[in-house]
Order: C-alpha cells, then sequence, then structure tokens
C-alpha cells in the first residue's frame, strides 16, 4: 500500500470512488468519512478497520473482487493513516465540508458533526471509559452536540433555556472556526488516558447542572460552564 498522505487529486478520486454504483449510495460522503475515521483514530480503544471500513462503505465492502472496491479501501486506509499521524504529530486537521444545499456558502457542520459523534461510538461509551474524567470529556464534546443541535434539542425538550438568536449564531461561528482545535483536543485527551497521564484541575469541578458559582442563578452549564466556554 502508497504510504503516502492522499493528495488534492486522490482526495478527489476518493470522493467519486464514494459515489461509485457499486455502494447503492450507502458509502458515506467524503466529509462524513474524514469525520469518522478522525473519530476513530482519537478512540480510547484501537478500533481495526475490519470494524469501521463497513461503516463508510455499507454492504458494497462485500464485493471484495471489484477493483474499485479495492481501490476505495486503499484510499480510505491511507486517509484513516494520514488523520492519525498528523494528530499524533499536533498538527491538527482541516475539516473537509461540503455545502449545506447546491451553491449554498454556509457549510454542513452539522453532517461532520454527525458523522465524528457515530465513530466515536464505535469505540464504546466514551463517558464510561472516560472514568473520572466524564465531565471533562463531556465539556469538550459539547461543541459538537451545538454543530449538530442535539444539545438545543435537549435544551428545548427539558424547558432549559438556550441561547439568543444572535449569541447562538456568534457561539456556532466560533465553533466551527475552531473545530481543528476541538478534534486535537479531544485526540490528545484519550493520548493522555492512554499514556497514564492525568487532566489537571487548579480547582474542584462544578457539575454541569449545579447552579453556577457567579451567582447568577442559572446552571452551570448555561452560564459560566456554557459550550461557548469550551473551546
Amino acid at each position: 500500500m502508497n504510504p503516502n498522505p492522499l493528495t488534492e487529486a486522490d482526495l478527489d478520486r476518493l470522493e467519486e470512488l464514494l459515489e461509485a454504483e457499486v455502494f447503492g449510495e450507502e458509502a458515506m460522503r467524503l466529509d462524513e468519512a474524514q469525520a469518522l475515521i478522525c473519530a476513530v483514530v482519537s478512540c480510547p480503544q484501537p478500533i481495526p478497520p475490519g470494524e469501521w471500513l463497513p461503516e463508510v462503505l455499507g454492504a458494497g465492502i462485500e464485493k471484495s473482487d471489484d477493483p474499485l472496491v479495492g481501490e476505495t479501501v486503499e484510499l480510505l486506509m491511507r486517509l484513516n493513516n494520514g488523520i492519525a499521524a498528523a494528530l499524533l504529530a499536533d498538527e491538527m486537521v482541516s475539516p473537509l465540508l461540503y455545502p449545506v444545499d447546491e451553491g449554498s456558502e454556509e457549510y454542513d457542520f452539522a453532517a461532520w458533526a454527525d458523522a465524528y459523534i457515530y465513530g466515536a461510538g464505535l469505540g464504546g461509551d466514551w463517558y464510561d471509559l472516560a472514568g473520572k474524567h466524564a465531565d471533562d470529556l463531556d465539556e469538550l464534546l459539547e461543541p459538537l452536540f451545538v454543530l449538530n443541535g442535539m444539545l438545543k434539542e435537549d435544551a428545548e425538550k427539558n424547558g432549559e433555556r438556550w441561547f439568543p438568536p444572535a449569541e447562538e449564531a456568534r457561539l456556532i461561528a466560533d465553533i466551527q472556526e475552531n473545530l481543528p482545535v476541538i478534534v486535537q483536543t479531544l485526540y490528545n485527551f484519550w493520548r493522555a488516558k492512554r499514556g497514564g497521564g492525568t487532566v489537571q484541575r487548579e480547582e474542584p469541578k462544578t457539575g454541569r447542572n449545579d447552579p453556577c458559582p457567579c451567582g447568577s442563578g442559572k446552571k452551570f452549564k448555561q452560564c459560566c460552564g456554557s459550550p461557548e466556554k469550551l473551546n
């Protein structure tokens, strides 16, 4: 297998292959595949290709005798290796993004975040595996749940206050800009855990649903611990 990172031409070819008829429209888009792989290489436990490749390609991966399938798998493995090397070197990964709609200038960060969260689930329950650092992990993941709308949906379902539209727009724009940093920080979180490192705190941890220590009367997660503060 070619050990070199993917070139722009390789990425274009992979994008084309993921849309090939052999996959029956079951394969992920290139942006989703990249996001899932970012999560997979960050997982607290190794996820073998035999587990994540079918998630990216669907049932088409079973057609191993088709040369297009073999070519797609090879390019995906090179994408995986390139992402792993970049995150290990603290180089961060720039997300590949598609417009929300054809001709739109708005990019589909929600799809990217969804695919990352789905990929994280392949590595087991991250919160259980984080142990005593589950609250720290929760803070690191919250920006992704903001991007895909799940945090807002949960707040509205539970009758909790959410950000006003202008503030929400600023928050989302800030998370979008800092997405490479967020992904790198999540990778570093699990790298520290695997290496026996610990997440240091200078003061006692305030629970996400505890009253905010600033005295505002709001829950910590909706005040000083809001997603806006996580980056």
